[in-house]
């Protein structure tokens, strides 16, 4: 299924003549990694530090948009500039299982905000991501299937930061779309299990 992911080589065709300043600068990709990590934590501490307040969720998009540049910057660095690594490969993937956590999971100390519904999709968002990583083990690629993937669910909690942000009120509207969210990440779990099992077979 269509994802917002497949749009990734045009968006590091963009980058690539940045990255490659970066490169020559001594910028590493471990380090590009981590900055996204950090900058996702710290985010994520605003809107838990001050859950009743507007302008932590305008941090959201901004950090979502960052965030995405930046793990665009270090898959190319790694691929591009000779800096793949084991330690590169590990941090690349607990990274995004890391700061997607922190980013959305303050969402459920919002006063209107289901937070039982919030922790689901943070949890299904983990399991899509270990479904995902688990194809390798089993033969097939690296599955990154949708139609909830990494760049789909930014693209849904960012408009919701803005939203939030620019004062709408988070009801009644928004814990029917979390749960759509949790609803097409289920589908994503059991659409990147069957085509890795499906690659392997074949």
């Amino acid at each position: 299924m269509p994802s917002i992911y497949d749009i990734k080589p045009w968006f590091q065709s963009r980058l690539r003549p940045f990255t490659g300043r970066l490169a020559r600068t001594g910028v590493r990709a471990n380090q590009v990694t981590m900055s996204a990590l950090v900058l996702s934590l710290l985010s994520g501490a605003c809107i838990g530090l001050y859950p009743e307040s507007r302008w932590p969720m305008l941090l959201v998009p901004v950090a979502l948009s960052l965030r995405m540049i930046l793990n665009a910057i270090d898959g190319m660095l790694a691929r591009e500039h000779d800096m793949q690594s084991a330690l590169g490969a590990l941090l690349n993937e607990l990274g995004d299982v890391l700061s997607d956590a922190a980013l959305y999971l303050p969402f459920a100390l919002v006063p209107g905000i289901s937070a039982p519904t919030v922790v689901t999709v943070v949890v299904l968002s983990i399991v899509s991501e270990m479904t995902g990583v688990v194809a390798v083990q089993i033969g097939a690629s690296r599955r990154y299937d949708g139609p909830m993937g990494k760049s789909d669910r930014a693209f849904v909690f960012g408009a919701l930061g803005l939203s939030l942000g620019l004062g709408a009120s988070p009801q009644p509207w928004l814990d029917p779309v979390l749960a759509a969210v949790a609803v097409l990440l289920a589908a994503t779990i059991v659409n990147r299990a069957r085509n890795a099992l499906r690659e392997v077979a074949e």
